[in-house]
């Protein structure tokens, strides 16, 4: 750079220890500078990286406390895409201050609150799109914070087009290196003065670079004379291991969005049992899931593998600099000499010439397309800088830990020797890949259907966070159904029943369970409600597992409306066994309310598969995984109206008591990753509803049975019933009792309870009924429909539920009769 190009560094003894010189493959700007503690181009120890960003909000913090006692609690700082996101985060975590960087990456439903152009960048837009847009309305000092300040053009833009927005007294400019020359520094004053405000500057040291008048001449001939960077030598691909970390629900990845003080408590929490994740990635054979049929004990003894203590580097992504970041300090305090060990780094947009020479600070590049769809930009080429050793072997990387958010998680990251996953196992004894979700603000996130326009409740009794799919044909025949589920050619979610139309006989069975078992409901919701608001307060936030768990919802709101006057918010979110809990959904609670006040609500419980699928989707999220049920036969929840297996009337239907809303749906080709997951409105059937009557003729009751649910509650919260109180899951264990002595293979073909074999039997392909010997009305309707079905139904002894439904175990549609009827199969 300095005897070819004539660029040279002149002014702070330090300066030379926080950046290099390279040249751009940019005719806008010849020269870049390359820091050293920034951890963009050069992979750095992460604890020098964020040192430095907290480093300077101490600074700033040194600056404003003097000048006013509420400057710091009035601070927000704003960082610069896509270089600085890192670096501005790390001073606001100096500051404790709120934060917001730029971005280039437009989001759909979130219109940009601003913006400004960087005139010698390579991707010159940057837009501002904060979830709350009074982020930058205050009257408190904004803090810019960019990797270095050599023109000042970009922070000028920034500061006219934010000040004629929203005008404050005070800007404070921050840079890890202060490059202005004399007519530079006088223009940021003059603009100061202009617009009457104070402007200061904070850098950790300062000086200029002197360029010769044809720099840009000299850097073109020298581009050309150097050539391309060589290409990594070919290797086999080294292996690939994928770890899903459990980041936690609505937490931003980085400051896109915004980043409050309260987020950073959140991720500081979270970071331990991420590491341990990343760690076990990281050691072959500890943990992850391998890609492309690589065995993980072929890599464990790889020379320089990060299990045996060689190097690691964090690769972030981009405008994703932060949490990779912080992940990479987690991971260096995990891994045995991880503080010499662990080094982070990003990809990165901007094209720079790559030398191998120990003299110049890009040594190495993998060049790569695009893996985020850009849609603001030209170029489809980014770069990875100084991750392949070249000719150095001890700058090997024995594993690369890749950190994208799922927005880059596409075909193009994964296939082909070019994409960036390909390159890095080349270059490398083992990559990990970590993918992050995109922060999805509740601006942008769907919006909960109402009543009437979706489903027939009220619109203020329930809010569903589902896709209308009312317009798509998802029915399909029971057997067809059932055959493709069993030949695992299809997952249950991805169809849907035809819904099943009651005879006249069958609906009057309907009201007279209604009638006989209204007030035992009552009492059950009351003691639910009574033991909810004892346990976790007022701010309750019902989230209902549609659809059953809906009315459910709904009856236990207007008891707490009716008794205690609390407006509980309600919604209905789907989950799916096999695939967990509506991700969206949890997003949007998030967004919304606070993580520890949502309440997941249903029914009932059978053996207790859905009450594991929730635990396990949301453990480590911030919500409480526990589920609150009506019925409890199953014994695997904690709140509970009654451990007695009885008929809750709205079991024997399906929308017709729900609200006119089918069950949920999940398919890859109806639901994309920001959507809901789905489900129809049965207009049609609006003739059949009875989902307000039997909502009514429940809370009719509310008022003669307060009292005892207050003291059921109460009883129920009694230290000494603790013991009753916890599961034992009974269910469970009388679930594998029955598969091993009837020959099921599959315990999901075993559904216990009342409310469950009604499912069975009009959803499924039902092979027999279990009774308990004496069972009586609640199971009037079972025997209906087993006759319709010719289904036998079996009284047996012994049995811990009022019934228990089997689900045809070996079913093809040869194992139904000509009339849709059930077949038994000949045991030998």
């Amino acid at each position: 750079m300095a005897e070819r190009a004539g660029v040279a560094l002149t002014g702070s003894e330090r300066l030379p220890e926080l950046v290099g010189l390279a040249l751009r493959e940019n005719r806008k700007r010849a020269h870049l500078l390359v820091s050293t503690v920034l951890g963009k181009h050069v992979p750095q120890r992460p604890a020098v990286v964020h040192g430095a960003g907290l480093e300077l909000g101490r600074r700033v913090r040194e600056l404003l406390g003097p000048l006013d006692g509420r400057a710091l609690a009035r601070a927000v700082v704003l960082g610069y895409a896509e270089t600085a996101t890192g670096l501005g985060h790390s001073v606001a975590d100096g500051l404790d201050a709120p934060y917001l960087h730029s971005t280039r990456r437009p989001v759909p439903g979130i219109a940009p609150l601003g913006g400004f152009e960087e005139e010698h960048s390579h991707a010159t837009s940057h837009l501002l799109l904060p979830t709350d847009p009074g982020l930058l309305a205050g009257d408190g000092p904004l803090v810019l914070v960019d990797d270095e300040f050599s023109t000042g053009t970009t922070v000028l833009n920034t500061i006219r087009a934010l000040h004629a927005r929203h005008p404050r007294e005070h800007y404070v400019v921050v840079a890890l290196v202060d490059l202005r020359g004399a007519a530079d520094r006088k223009r940021l004053a003059d603009t100061a003065a202009e617009l009457g405000v104070r402007l200061d500057l904070v850098a950790l040291a300062g000086g200029g670079v002197e360029l010769p008048a044809d720099v840009l001449d000299r850097a073109e001939r020298l581009i050309a004379e150097t050539g391309p960077a060589p290409e990594p030598p070919a290797a086999p691909p080294a292996p690939l291991v994928r770890v899903d970390l459990a980041w936690p629900p609505g937490l931003p990845d980085g400051g896109r969005h915004g980043f409050t003080p309260e987020h950073r408590a959140r991720l500081e929490e979270a970071l331990p049992a991420l590491a341990e994740q990343l760690a076990a990635g990281v050691d072959v054979g500890a943990g992850g899931s391998v890609d492309d049929g690589a065995a993980l004990s072929g890599a464990g003894g790889a020379a320089g593998s990060g299990a045996d203590g060689g190097r690691v580097l964090v690769l972030g992504f981009e405008e994703l600099m932060y949490a990779p970041l912080r992940l990479a300090g987690a991971l260096a305090e995990r891994l045995p000499g991880g503080a010499e060990r662990v080094h982070s780094s990003t990809t990165t947009r901007s094209p720079v010439l790559a030398v191998d020479d120990p003299g110049y600070a890009i040594r190495t590049r993998l060049a790569f397309p695009a893996h985020d769809d850009p849609a603001d930009d030209s170029s489809r080429e980014r770069y990875a800088y100084n991750v392949a050793p070249g000719a150095d072997p001890a700058r090997r990387f024995g594993t690369v830990v890749l950190v994208v958010d799922d927005v880059a998680d596409t075909p193009a990251l994964h296939q082909g020797e070019r994409a960036l996953l390909g390159q890095l196992r080349r270059v490398t004894d083992r990559v990990v890949l970590a993918v992050l979700p995109s922060h999805r603000p509740a601006a942008a996130l769907p919006q909960p259907l109402y009543g009437p326009e979706f489903s027939s409740y009220r619109a203020d009794e329930v809010g569903w966070l589902l896709k209308d799919l009312s317009g798509a044909a998802l029915e399909a025949p029971t057997e067809e159904r059932e055959e493709a589920v069993q030949s695992g050619g299809a997952h249950y979610a991805e169809s849907l029943p035809v819904e099943y139309q009651p005879s006249p006989e069958y609906q009057e069975l309907f009201h007279q369970a209604l009638r006989a078992s209204a007030r035992r409901i009552a009492l059950a919701v009351g003691t639910v409600a009574e033991t909810l608001l004892l346990e976790r307060g007022p701010g309750l936030v019902l989230a209902s597992l549609a659809r059953a768990g809906t009315p459910v919802g709904i009856l236990i709101r207007r008891w707490l409306a009716a008794g205690h006057g609390v407006d509980a918010p309600h919604y209905a979110v789907s989950i799916v066994r096999g695939r967990g809990i509506d991700p969206v959904a949890l997003r949007y609670l998030d967004a919304h309310h606070r993580a520890a006040d949502v309440v997941f609500v249903d029914g009932w419980t059978g053996k207790g598969a859905i009450t594991r699928e929730l635990a396990e989707a949301l453990a480590g999220t911030g919500f409480h995984p526990g589920l609150a049920v009506l019925a409890d036969p199953g014994r695997c929840v904690a709140t509970f109206g009654t451990r007695d297996d009885f008929l809750i009337p709205s079991a024997c239907l399906n929308s017709t008591v729900s609200g006119l809303v089918s069950r949920t749906v999940l398919r890859a080709d109806l639901i994309g990753p920001d959507d809901f997951h789905g489900a129809k409105h049965y207009t049609e059937l609006a003739g059949a509803d009875v989902s307000g009557a039997f909502l009514d003729t429940v809370a009719d009751h509310f008022a003669d049975v307060r009292a005892e649910a207050v003291a059921a509650a109460g009883r129920f919260l009694a230290p000494e019933n603790a013991a009753e109180r916890a599961p034992d899951w009974a269910g469970w264990a009388a679930v594998e009792r029955i598969s091993a002595e009837f020959g099921i293979d599959d315990v999901n073909l075993v559904k216990p309870g009342v409310g469950e074999t009604t499912r069975v039997m009009l959803r499924r392909v039902p092979w027999r009924v279990l009774a308990r010997r004496g069972a009586g009305a609640d199971l009037d309707h079972v025997r209906l429909l087993a006759a319709q079905r010719g289904v036998p139904v079996e009284d047996v002894d012994d049995l811990p539920y009022s019934c228990v439904g089997l689900i045809h175990p070996r079913y093809t549609r040869g194992a139904t009769g000509a009339s849709g009827t059930a077949v038994l199969v000949k045991e030998s």
